[in-house]
């Protein structure tokens, strides 16, 4: 509910399936070629918390949580991709991190936006 934005929705639930769709468009981007995308997930005042998606090969991923002391409050959860390029001091948490494949991801976080796009909130 921080985000003001044109593309911001009244209701939660609509914001974390603009979020999770964003989610989606960037993990389907390294499908094929590899390389590395910044998934937000916590808004705080002073810092934010994001998932590194990392795939050397385009088929398989590393996602790793951690921090960047980019503030929440910078930029906009509905639009976050223009922000997400800035995040060059991540700080990842120690055993925080999965592997898995990349068509799972984008498979799980769809389900996920999916879900909260019919929600009633």
């Amino acid at each position: 509910m921080i985000d003001e934005s044109a593309t911001a929705s009244r209701r939660l639930g609509a914001n974390l399936a603009r979020l999770l769709e964003q989610w989606k468009d960037q993990v389907d981007e390294l499908k094929g070629t590899g390389g590395t995308a910044y998934l937000p997930y916590d808004f705080s005042d002073q810092c934010t918390a994001w998932l590194r998606v990392t795939s050397a090969d385009g088929c398989d991923a590393e996602v790793q949580a951690g921090w960047s002391l980019v503030e929440g409050w910078r930029f906009e959860p509905s639009n976050y991709t223009v922000t997400a390029p800035e995040i060059t001091d991540f700080d990842p948490i120690v055993n925080a991190k999965i592997e898995c494949s990349l068509d799972d991801l984008s498979k799980y976080i769809a389900t996920n936006s999916e879900a909260h796009a019919t929600s009633r909130y």
